[in-house]
């Protein structure tokens, strides 16, 4: 069996733990621009003008972001496992990464009044390509979580987690102070996407912005060297990652707790993920919003944001991660019951502050939670465990939304109606996590630095 403490390390400092709250200032532009804010609105405006159909166009937009989790759900543990043993995770974050600037960059094209491209409309396209990219934003981030273990011990891991996600949300007030300037000038409506590139040079503008930061940040990271065991010894990489994902698999019983643990992150996660992708559409089409206001609306859920993640890391670290997870599974539920009866534009404001405080500070405190149980030298293979529960959970969410969106559609009932019933149907997702985290037990501190498997010697295949 491979003893822990003979793993060759590499130290971090200061230095690294800047270039790691980096990527996250860098890579939060594709999601508030193109995942969450601005783009969900464009593409459904472009979809209801070549179809004419407004619960169709919602919904497909959903159906893209379950496609991508399916992609990334099959490959990132294997490849997680795979940059484990060969001590490379700095090449996949850099691959992923080019992908999804690269394809962020190519919406640029997407333009309203483009002509259809081998026959196919040019939504199609817009669809395909943010597939693409958004593939390239989430293959990018377990390479980026298994750092995590590597920059922090069990004293600091939740501050240091926190500041991860309040850089983010920093870095997410720049881009959409950017993109306001932009919208200013180029957009003459602000109730309607303008054609030509007037439209998606805000698109633009998050490829170059991520570009620009994530250089800096994933020169100053570094890869520490592979932890391939003697079973391993003759395997193909791949080879390696399969085996360690079945492996995985059975050790999870050695980890008390985790189990339960993954399965209560599998239902608030997905909660997330939906109300990320269908946040501005729910503003848009139930209370009315419109361009400018919408992007207001997300600068105000960073200003929120930025500090519930650094306040709630402050909290992980003083009472414990389980305590602190569930007060923000709390005030999501909060949020989303006021978003479903409101009716006035400013019960949307609220529930877009509470959201805020609420989404770092979950995310934050579940992966700090979640590497409190994992010892150091499984970090890749077992994160890479943790976008797998993660994606496949992201899979179901979008869907279930763009189902209820579809049925209610088909029923004949108005669009925003629609949207009440597809986010009441996320908010039993949290309920429901909630629930199961009272019965998970909190992660002892210094436990995974002594677990030791034994089906370390009897697990090769």
């Amino acid at each position: 069996m491979e003893n822990p403490e003979t793993v060759q390390t590499i130290t971090s400092d200061s230095k690294e733990r800047r270039a790691w709250y980096l990527f996250d200032f860098a890579n939060t532009s594709f999601t508030v621009l193109i995942v969450t804010a601005l783009f969900p609105i464009f593409f459904t405006a472009m979809v209801e003008a070549s179809t004419g159909d407004a619960a169709f166009a919602d919904a497909i937009w959903g159906y893209a972001g379950s496609i991508t989790m399916l992609v990334i759900a099959v490959t990132s543990p294997i490849l997680g496992a795979i940059a484990d043993s060969a001590g490379s995770k700095k090449k996949f974050l850099i691959f992923y990464t080019a992908m999804c600037v690269f394809f962020n960059g190519l919406l640029f094209f997407t333009t309203m009044d483009a002509p259809p491209v081998f026959g196919l409309p040019i939504w199609i396209w817009a669809w395909i390509v943010f597939i693409l990219a958004n593939i390239g934003f989430q293959g990018a981030i377990p390479f980026y979580n298994a750092w995590l273990p590597e920059i922090s011990d069990e004293r600091n891991v939740g501050r240091i987690s926190g500041y991860g996600y309040a850089a983010g949300y920093v870095g997410a007030m720049f881009t959409i102070l950017i993109t306001i300037v932009a919208v200013f000038a180029l957009w003459p409506s602000f109730s309607e996407p303008p054609s030509g590139f007037a439209g998606t040079l805000p698109f633009l503008l998050s490829a170059i912005f991520f570009l620009l930061f994530s250089i800096p940040s994933i020169r100053g990271l570094k890869d520490r060297p592979g932890t391939k065991k003697p079973d391993e010894e003759g395997m193909s990489y791949s080879q390696i990652g399969f085996t360690r994902i079945r492996r995985t698999f059975r050790e999870l019983k050695a980890y008390q707790g985790i189990s339960l643990f993954l399965v209560a992150y599998f239902l608030f996660s997905d909660a997330i993920t939906t109300v990320i992708y269908y946040g501005a559409i729910f503003g848009e089409e139930v209370y009315g919003f419109d361009v400018l206001e919408i992007l207001i609306f997300f600068a105000v859920v960073q200003l929120a944001a930025i500090p519930g993640a650094f306040i709630f890391g402050y909290i992980a670290d003083r009472i414990n991660t389980k305590p602190t997870l569930m007060i923000t599974l709390v005030i999501w539920i909060i949020a989303l019951i006021i978003a479903f009866f409101g009716t006035d534009p400013i019960v949307y404001w609220i529930t877009g502050m509470l959201a805020g405080v609420g989404m770092g500070s979950a995310q934050s405190t579940a992966r700090s939670m979640y590497g409190q149980y994992i010892p150091e030298e499984k970090k890749s293979e077992m994160f890479g465990f943790y976008a797998l529960t993660g994606k496949f959970a992201a899979i179901l969410g979008p869907l279930i939304y763009g189902l209820v969106l579809t049925l209610s559609g088909l029923a004949g009932l108005a669009i925003d109606l629609s949207h009440r019933y597809a986010m009441l149907s996320i908010l039993a997702f949290f309920v429901i996590s909630l629930i199961i985290l009272v019965k998970v037990k909190q992660p002892v501190m210094g436990a995974s630095s002594g677990v030791h498997l034994e089906d370390d010697i009897g697990l090769g295949m």
